[in-house]
């Protein structure tokens, strides 16, 4: 840790904690950050308390020297007669600084972490309005307040130029990465914008470098000069190689093609390319029931209270319901969008504000409502950045749900008869994630843009898309006919029979594509020293398992059952599972299927199933496994479908979330009662059937091998284990950095469960999304699982990584990653240790 401290004082404690939060993301906690503020006055908390100031002083003090930063009024009083209090040696080593309380803060911890002394910490905090400033067009870059460029003229001078390709280019986050490894190193760095011309500033400054208005596409020129340049290059490199550890929004996917639409004026809309691929349809015009409000006076705001939260905590219910199916049908990673929603209902000061509206104004839930989101959605349209701008799509979203509950209408249904083009003005991020694909071939929109969250999930769904097109569309009449080319981004109404040659031209060559990469896929996953790795693919639909089998899956690893039980008012019935346990089974033609029984309770609740009492901890309640027992009838309907669904059939049977030898055997047992009940009734099922379990929670890992004992296979699901692991939400933005399955610490716990499982005689696979992130493929071929399953989309993807490495490096990789300390050095390690193919 840096021995520079930092104090935040602040009239409000709510502002100096979310100050520290932000500042502490920065340096991952290398610097000592103490709180003073607020007062112990419930009905008056705002203020500062010197004694509070001294105590936080004392609590990091370090002869280093410590930095307060103060917002305004009795802040800088109480930290002036703070250090009063201190011995009088100390006094001389603490510094009030005048610079802005979030900026300054971010600039100092950052300078601190690169081992800055207190002077030129101080002087990075003065600057730190420099790059806002410089942005905004108050001031001239070439204005500075940080320490001078110097050169070195004995030392050579290493160059390199590097293209910016994580989504939103050097902001705080990988600013901040960027200075931190910049000043690791003897060398004087300095970096320069070439892309916007800047001048050269300081590498190991965070205002300068962020004075450089850095965005995803720009070009740098990074210049090393001292005894240890190429390796500080190297370093930087890795970095930019890495994307910073972002992940980046493909806005173009498509292959090249040779067949190009010529221009035409006939029908012809152009837009906005936002989803790769061609449709030919008739258009279905989508029109969201308009919500009128209107404001009365009320005589019980209090009752008007109650009634805005029954909406929210409905429309809370809801999303959950939205983010689990988008979760089987999208994945965990683009589903993930649905949690900034969740967050936006749980938004303190959103809440307060309606509130605070209703029982000032005496208005009704409705007008309250509709007025703050109103102002949350301008103050983001407002905003420079046209990636947060467009966050207010997320906005609207979750305000027109609370509105629709609040005056009591339906929800909007999307649910097409038969295959159509979907033209309307817009689609918020829930109306696109229930999108069925095989229905609507195409979207085309008035509005929008390629990196909003709709777009997102149409590219993740493969659905075609051409946004912002002229409103003259929204005129059509239904069954007009239309094609769209997602990757040009035209449309045509009723298009002339040259174009739908041409397009459908362009349709068969990506077809043709597709099926090439498919043909490769259906190989085996093969390393180069001859090991042959199981892909399979999770799937949580019978859409999904043809998209699995045409992309090369040799069987289903995961199975999510939950879609059967979600959007419905009462659980499946043994009939309707058997049913559809079957149709995938036969898609499968007797590759291995393993479905996973039902993972719900908890975070995932089902509206027919009364929890009895709301959960802190959800996370870590009442779910999965320990749902199950609880509910034996729920559970052993479930397994005797799966039983009689195994005859003919390669079914294997996964429990979730076990974490003790008991459930294991608690659920044998019920097993074994379903299977004494088939047997007496003569229904036939697979009496050798596997039985494994989800390998997710630290206790699981640690009895590892008494599990291995009761089971037939172990399979890591380490999107859950990685959580619980780091003891961290992931879906929590304050604490989801932490959960990174590439942290030392997982791959360890992997590790320890793969050779158990090897000792017992049992394989073990992998079915969390790392396996889907080819950079991990070495690590997880190293570790020595003996199965990855993954998405669909993934398939193709991760066999040739395996073919591209051996077991051999992958285990030296390993070796050295497990020693490592960071997530972050695992990839960098990842990346300067794979040999690219030839």
């Amino acid at each position: 840790m840096a021995a520079i401290a930092i104090v935040i004082v602040s009239h409000s404690k709510q502002l100096a904690l979310g100050v520290r939060e932000l500042a502490a993301q920065m340096v991952q906690g290398q610097v000592a950050i103490a709180v003073a503020a607020g007062i112990e006055d419930s009905e008056n908390p705002l203020g500062t308390d010197p004694i509070q100031v001294y105590e936080a002083i004392a609590s990091v003090f370090s002869d280093d020297g410590v930095l307060v930063l103060m917002d305004l009024g009795s802040a800088l009083l109480s930290a002036e007669m703070a250090i009063e209090f201190l011995p009088e040696a100390q006094q001389e080593k603490v510094y009030l600084c005048e610079a802005p309380l979030v900026e300054g803060a971010i600039a100092a911890v950052v300078a601190a972490a690169a081992g800055r002394d207190i002077h030129q910490v101080m002087a990075e905090a003065r600057g730190a309005l420099l790059a806002k400033a410089t942005q905004l067009g108050v001031v001239s870059s070439s204005l500075s307040v940080v320490s001078p460029i110097t050169t070195n003229i004995e030392s050579p001078t290493r160059e390199i130029r590097l293209i910016v390709s994580n989504r939103l280019g050097l902001h705080a986050r990988p600013a901040a990465q960027f200075v931190a490894t910049a000043a690791r190193f003897q060398s004087q760095i300095l970096v320069r914008n070439l892309t916007r011309n800047t001048e050269l500033v300081r590498g190991d400054s965070i205002n300068q470098v962020t004075t450089l208005g850095v965005r995803q596409g720009h070009e740098l020129l990074i210049a090393a000069t001292g005894s240890d340049a190429d390796e500080a290059l190297a370093a930087l490199q890795a970095l930019f190689a890495n994307n910073f550890g972002e992940d980046n929004v493909v806005l173009n996917s498509s292959p090249a093609f040779h067949h190009e639409v010529t221009p035409t004026t006939h029908g012809e809309l152009s837009g906005i390319a936002a989803s790769p691929g061609v449709a030919i349809a008739p258009v279905i015009r989508y029109q969201p029931t308009h919500i009128t409000i209107t404001e009365y006076h009320v005589d019980d705001p209090d009752a008007e209270w109650q009634r805005l939260q029954a909406a929210i905590n409905t429309a809370r219910q809801e999303i959950q319901a939205v983010f689990s199916q988008a979760s089987l049908q999208i994945g965990d990673t683009e589903a993930a969008i649905f949690d900034a929603q969740l967050l936006f209902l749980e938004d303190p000061v959103l809440l307060s504000a309606a509130h605070q509206r209703i029982l000032d104004n005496h208005i009704n839930a409705e007008a309250a409502w509709q007025a703050v989101v109103d102002e949350v959605a301008t103050s983001y349209r407002a905003l420079e950045d046209s990636y947060l701008q467009e966050r207010v799509d997320d906005v609207v979203d979750v305000g027109r749900r609370v509105l629709r509950l609040l005056v009591g209408n339906a929800a909007a249904n999307l649910h097409l008869e038969s295959p159509a083009i979907l033209v309307a003005t817009d689609l918020t991020p829930s109306d696109t994630a229930g999108l069925d694909p095989t229905k609507v071939l195409g979207i085309c929109t008035t509005s929008g843009s390629a990196t909003s969250h709709s777009a997102i999930i149409a590219r993740t769904l493969g659905i075609p898309a051409v946004l912002g097109v002229d409103a003259q569309v929204l005129h059509l009449a239904d069954g007009t006919m239309m094609a769209l080319d997602g990757e040009s981004g035209r449309a045509w109404v009723e298009p002339e029979s040259d174009i739908l040659d041409l397009l459908a031209a362009k349709q068969e060559a990506w077809q043709t594509a597709q099926q090439e990469a498919r043909a490769t896929a259906h190989q085996p996953a093969i390393t180069r020293d001859g090991q042959q790795v199981s892909v399979f693919a999770n799937i949580g639909s019978i859409n999904d398992v043809q998209v699995a089998v045409a992309s090369g899956a040799e069987g289903v690893g995961l199975l999510r059952t939950e879609f059967l039980y979600l959007d419905r008012t009462s659980a499946p019935t043994e009939e309707e599972q058997l049913a559809v346990y079957q149709a995938i089974a036969q898609v499968l033609d007797n590759r291995p299927l393993i479905i996973r029984t039902l993972d719900v309770g908890g975070d995932k609740p089902l509206p027919y199933i009364k929890v009895g009492f709301p959960e802190a901890n959800p996370f870590l309640g009442w779910r999965g496994i320990r749902f199950c027992l609880d509910r034996p009838e729920l559970f052993k309907t479930q397994l005797r479908a799966i039983l009689r669904a195994s005859v003919g059939h390669q079914i294997k049977i996964m429990l979730p979330m076990i974490a003790t030898v008991t459930e294991v055997r608690a659920a044998k047992v019920i097993l074994g009662e379903a299977q004494a009940e088939l047997n007496q009734a003569g229904i036939a099922f697979d009496p050798a059937m596997k039985v494994g379990i989800m390998v997710e929670v630290p206790s699981a890992v640690a009895i590892a091998d008494r599990l291995a004992a009761e089971v037939d296979f172990f399979s890591i699901g380490t999107n859950d284990l990685s959580q619980y692991v780091m003891a961290s939400d992931r879906t929590n933005p304050r604490v989801a950095n932490l959960v990174d399955a590439l942290h030392p610490a997982v791959l360890r716990m992997v590790q320890q469960t793969v050779q158990a499982a090897h000792t017992a005689g049992i394989s073990v696979g992998l079915c969390g999304e790392l396996a889907a992130d080819t950079l991990a493929t070495p690590i997880l071929l190293g570790l020595g699982l003996d199965e990855l399953s993954v998405n669909p989309q993934s398939i193709p993807g991760v066999k040739q990584a395996i073919a591209r490495l051996s077991i051999v490096e992958s285990e030296a990789i390993v070796a050295s990653a497990l020693q490592q300390d960071s997530a972050e050095h695992v990839r960098e390690l990842i990346s300067t240790s794979i040999t690219p193919p030839a």
